[in-house]
C-alpha cells in the first residue's frame, strides 16, 4: 500500500508531501491544476522515463519519494533475488538531474530501471484515460483472461520457455547459415586436402630429395673425379700412398739415432693407415654412383609438385605446406561436426515446442473454461453501473496449428453490446467513450481481486457519465477499496463524495510563479467542495445540502 509521496521540483511542484491512506482517496481540483502531475510523478517511481523537462528549476535536480507498506505481499523473494535490503515499510526514490540523468533507488540502494519497474508493478496500476483505449487491444483482453483464469503463475513458467525455444531457434539459424557457408567452401576445401594428402607430405623430405637429385645429375662429373683422386692416391707408378711408405722407410732407419725421428715415423704410419681407407671409401662411392635416369625422373616429379604446392599456397618448406593440410581437414571436420550440432539443436528445438504446446494447451483449456464466468461476472458488474442489459463474449480462438507467441496459441476478443438485442461487435466498433470507461472500471474491479495489487490509482475512469451512473460507478470502487488501495482522480460528485479520504488539488502563485499545492480536506472542507463541484458559481444553500445528503453528514 502506498503510505506517503513526496516530490520535489518536478512540473508546476516546488515540493510537496501527499500522505495516503487505506480505502478509497478521491482527489479533485480545478482543471490545470496538476492532478496529472500527481500520475506523473507516480509513474516515475513505477519505471516510466523522464526528461529535463519535467524540471521546474532547471539548476536543481527533482526527487520523487514513494513510501510503501509491504506487510504481508510476500515480496522477500523478489528483495533477495535482486540483492536489496527488505524492509516492511520501503522507500522508493527517483531522481532526475538537471543533465538528464535519471537515478533510481530502493531503500537506498541504487537499482537499474527494468528493476524498478519489476517491483512497481507489483505495487501500483495506474490507470490513465489513454489506457481505456488499449481495451480494444487483444493482448489486454487476453491479460484479463489470463488474470481471471488465473493463469499468471503458468505464463510465467509458459514465457521462460517460450524465451529458450525463441534462443535455440535462432542459434539454430545462426548454424544453418554458418552450414551453408561452409558447404559452400567444402569442395574447394576438400580438393585443396587431397591435392596436399596425395603429395605424401609425412614421408617426404625434400633436402635429402634435392641433394640426391643433384648428385644423380651431376654422377658422370663425380665418377670422374672420385676415379682421379683416388688413382692419385694409390694408382700408377708414382702416387701418395707408395711415396709415403717410402718415407716411413727412410725414417725408420734414421729412428734409432734419434727419438724424435721415431715418433715421426709413427704418425707417417698412421697417416699411411688413414689414406689406405680414404682411397678403398672413394673406391667404394664410385662404385655406388650408377646414373638412373628413372629415379632422376622420379624425384623430379615429386619435387616438381612440391615446389607447385608451394609457390600455390606461398609457403616455402614441407612443414608449412603440412600445417596448411591439417587446417584443411581441421575445418573439413568442423563442417561434419556442425552439421551433428545442427541436428542436436534440432532435437532441442523439437522437445521445447513440443513441450511448449502442452503448456500453451491447457492455457487455452484454462482460458475456456474461465471465458463463461468473466462473461457473468463482468455482466453483473456492468449492470451495477448502468448497463443491465448489456452482452459480452469473450471469445477465444486458436492460431493455427502449431504456431505460438509469447502468450501461448490463443487470440482473444471481447465483442460487446450495451443495448438490449444489439448484436455483439468488436469494443473499437461499438462502445462509445463512457460505456469503455465502465466496462474497463468493472474490469479492473474483477482482475484486482484475483492479482492481489495493493495499490490502484484512476484517472477520471469516470468519464462520459453522470447522475446515477456516476452514483453507481462510485459505488463500485469503495467495493474495491475494501480489499485494496484505490486512488481516484474526479471532476464527479457523486464519486467525489465517496471513501474516507479527499485530497483537493489547487495552484497557489507566490513571487509571480505558479506552484500546484494539495491539501486533505476536512469534514467542512469536503462540504464545500462537493458544493463546488454540484454548482456553477458559489455554492446554493440547495448545493450546501445536497452536498451534506451526498456525503451522509
Amino acid at each position: 500500500m502506498l503510505n506517503q509521496l513526496t516530490i520535489s521540483n518536478y512540473a508546476l511542484i516546488d515540493t510537496l508531501e501527499i500522505k495516503f491512506p487505506a480505502g478509497l482517496t478521491l482527489i479533485t481540483g480545478e482543471t490545470g491544476a496538476g492532478k496529472s502531475i500527481l500520475l506523473g510523478a507516480l509513474g516515475l517511481i513505477v519505471g516510466q522515463r523522464a526528461d529535463t523537462g519535467v524540471l521546474q528549476d532547471l539548476t536543481k535536480k527533482c526527487s520523487v519519494e514513494a513510501v510503501f507498506n509491504l506487510s504481508g505481499m510476500g515480496m522477500e523473494s523478489f528483495f533477495s533475488q535482486n540483492d536489496l535490503d527488505f524492509d516492511n515499510s520501503t522507500v522508493i526514490r527517483r531522481e532526475i538531474n538537471p543533465e538528464g540523468k535519471s537515478r533510481a533507488f530502493i531503500n537506498d540502494t541504487p537499482v537499474t530501471l527494468p528493476v524498478l519497474k519489476s517491483l512497481g508493478e507489483k505495487l501500483l496500476d495506474i490507470h490513465s484515460q489513454h489506457q481505456t483505449l488499449t481495451l480494444n487491444d487483444s493482448d489486454f483482453q487476453l491479460s484479463v483472461l489470463d488474470a481471471y483464469a488465473g493463469n499468471i503463475p503458468d505464463l510465467k513458467v509458459y514465457l521462460t520457455d517460450y524465451k529458450a525455444l525463441r534462443a535455440t531457434e535462432a542459434r539454430l539459424g545462426a548454424l544453418s547459415e554458418q552450414e551453408n557457408a561452409s558447404k559452400r567452401d567444402q569442395d574447394y576445401l576438400q580438393f585443396q586436402l587431397n591435392e596436399l594428402e596425395e603429395a605424401k607430405l609425412d614421408a617426404f623430405k625434400q633436402e635429402d630429395c634435392e641433394t640426391e637429385l643433384e648428385m644423380l645429375n651431376h654422377s658422370e662429373e663425380i665418377k670422374r673425379q672420385l676415379g682421379k683422386a683416388s688413382d692419385g692416391l694409390s694408382g700408377g707408378d708414382i702416387n701418395v700412398l707408395s711415396s709415403l711408405a717410402e718415407i716411413k722407410g727412410f725414417l725408420s732407419q734414421l729412428a734409432k739415432y734419434n727419438p724424435s725421428i721415431s715418433d715421426l715415423a709413427n704418425r707417417v704410419s698412421s697417416s699411411l693407415i688413414e689414406l689406405k681407407d680414404i682411397g678403398k671409401e672413394l673406391e667404394a662411392i664410385e662404385g655406388s654412383i650408377v646414373f638412373d635416369p628413372d629415379r632422376v625422373g622420379q624425384l623430379e616429379a615429386m619435387l616438381d609438385t612440391i615446389y607447385k604446392l608451394q609457390l600455390k599456397h606461398q609457403v616455402k618448406t614441407t612443414k608449412e605446406l603440412i600445417v596448411l593440410r591439417d587446417q584443411f581437414a581441421e575445418r573439413l571436420l568442423g563442417i561434419s561436426t556442425l552439421e551433428a550440432e545442427i541436428q542436436k539443436t534440432e532435437k532441442e528445438k523439437q522437445v521445447l515446442h513440443a513441450s511448449l504446446m502442452k503448456k500453451a494447451d491447457l492455457l487455452s483449456l484454462k482460458r475456456k473454461k474461465a471465458a463463461p464466468g468473466i462473461e457473468k461476472e463482468l455482466l453483473g458488474l456492468l449492470s451495477q453501473v448502468g448497463m443491465p442489459d448489456a452482452i459480452l463474449h469473450a471469445k477465444c480462438v486458436a492460431m493455427p496449428e502449431g504456431i505460438l507467441d509469447s502468450k501461448g496459441r490463443d487470440r482473444v476478443n471481447f465483442l460487446f453490446s450495451a443495448n438490449k438485442g444489439g448484436e455483439p461487435k468488436e469494443l473499437s466498433k461499438i462502445a462509445s467513450g463512457g460505456e469503455l470507461s465502465r466496462l474497463m472500471l468493472s474490469i479492473k474491479s474483477l482482475v484486482a481481486r484475483r492479482t492481489a495489487l495493493p495499490t490502484l490509482i484512476f484517472d477520471e475512469i469516470d468519464t462520459g457519465v453522470s447522475g446515477d451512473v456516476a452514483d453507481k460507478v462510485g459505488n463500485i470502487m469503495e467495493a474495491m477499496a475494501e480489499g485494496m488501495q484505490v486512488v481516484t482522480i474526479t471532476h464527479l460528485p457523486q464519486i467525489a463524495c465517496k471513501g474516507n479520504s479527499h485530497l483537493f488539488v489547487y495552484k497557489e502563485i507566490k513571487n509571480g510563479k505558479t506552484y500546484t499545492r494539495i491539501r486533505t480536506l476536512g469534514k467542512e472542507e469536503r462540504i464545500q467542495e462537493i458544493a463546488k463541484m454540484l454548482s456553477t458559481g458559489q455554492p446554493t444553500a440547495a448545493a450546501l445540502k445536497n452536498a451534506k445528503e451526498l456525503l451522509s453528514f
